[in-house]
C-alpha cells in the first residue's frame, strides 16, 4: 500500500470513529474543510501569492470539486502580512491528498510555476500551516454570505480537555446557533479539528458588513437573556470549558468564492 492511501484510509477511520460513521463507511452528510494559513512576508510575496491562488489554485480545487473556495487577508491578528485559504469538499480523501493530485494537473502545474517553483533566494512565501476539520452535525454545509461588502470573524476555541471539548461543541447545538442568529451573524462554517495545532479545538467563521457591525452583534449577543441563561446551566459553567480563544479578522481577496 503506498504511503498517500494509508494516510488517507487512516485519517478516514479515525474520522468517522469520531464522528459516527457507520463500518460499512458510508459517508457522512457533513463536509470537511482544510484551512491553510500562508505565512507570507510584505513585498512580492502577497502579490505572489494572491496571483497563485486567482489563477492556479483555486480553479484547479474547483476542478477536484473543492468549491466554493474562500481567499482572505489577515487584517488584524497576530504575524501579518498572511492569507487564508479555506477549502470545503465532501470527500476527506480529497483534501489529504490535495496537493499530490494538484500535482498531477498539467494546466495548474503551467500556471502554478512562479509560485511552486520559485527559487529558494526568493520564495513565494514563508510556511504554511493546516488544519484538518469535519463540520458540526448540526451545521454540515458551508453557507456563504449574501451581503456582497463583508469582513470575517474567524474564531478558535481550544479546551482544557476532550471532554471540555465535547461539551463546548454541545453548547453550540444547545442554542448558540440560534442565539448567533438573533445577534445578526453571518454564519459561514464550524468545524471540529480532526489535525491540526493546540487540539482539541474547534473554529468557525462569521461574516459581517463591517466592524461597526461586529460589535453591535456581539453586544446584542452577549446581552441576550437566553444567552445568559444557556451560558449558567451547570453542565457548561461549572468549569472553563474553554482555555483559549484566538480572533481573527480577515477580509476577502478579489479571487475569494466566500
Amino acid at each position: 500500500m503506498e504511503r498517500r492511501d494509508f494516510l488517507a484510509m487512516s485519517l478516514a477511520a479515525a474520522a468517522g470513529t469520531a464522528k459516527g460513521e457507520g463500518m460499512t463507511g458510508a459517508p457522512l452528510s457533513r463536509e470537511y474543510y482544510q484551512l491553510r494559513r500562508y505565512a507570507l512576508q510584505s513585498g512580492p510575496q502577497t502579490q505572489i501569492t494572491e496571483n497563485y491562488f486567482a489563477k492556479a489554485l483555486i480553479p484547479a480545487l474547483n476542478r477536484l470539486g473543492i468549491q466554493p473556495v474562500g481567499a482572505f487577508r489577515l487584517e488584524y491578528g497576530p504575524e501579518t502580512p498572511a492569507y487564508f485559504l479555506l477549502m470545503p469538499c465532501p470527500s476527506l480523501a480529497t483534501l489529504v491528498e490535495v496537493d499530490l493530485r494538484l500535482a498531477q494537473d498539467a494546466a495548474f502545474l503551467k500556471l502554478a510555476e512562479p509560485f511552486w517553483n520559485a527559487p529558494a533566494a526568493r520564495p513565494a512565501f514563508e510556511r504554511v500551516e493546516s488544519t484538518l476539520l469535519s463540520a458540526f452535525e448540526g451545521w454540515p454545509k458551508l453557507i456563504v454570505p449574501k451581503q456582497e461588502k463583508r469582513i470575517f470573524q474567524l474564531r478558535t476555541y481550544e479546551s482544557p480537555s476532550y471532554q471540555h471539548h465535547i461539551l463546548k461543541v454541545a453548547m453550540f447545538h444547545d442554542g448558540e446557533f440560534e442565539l448567533f442568529r438573533k445577534a445578526g451573524f453571518g454564519q459561514v462554517f464550524y468545524g471540529d479539528a480532526l489535525v491540526g495545532q493546540r487540539l482539541p479545538c474547534l473554529t468557525y467563521l462569521l461574516s459581517f458588513a463591517d466592524l461597526v457591525a461586529l460589535d453591535a452583534s456581539w453586544d446584542r449577543f452577549r446581552n441576550d437573556p437566553d444567552w445568559q441563561k444557556l451560558s449558567h446551566l451547570p453542565k457548561y459553567s461549572e468549569e472553563g470549558i474553554v482555555s483559549n480563544i484566538t480572533n481573527l479578522i480577515l477580509s476577502p481577496l478579489a479571487c475569494s468564492q466566500i
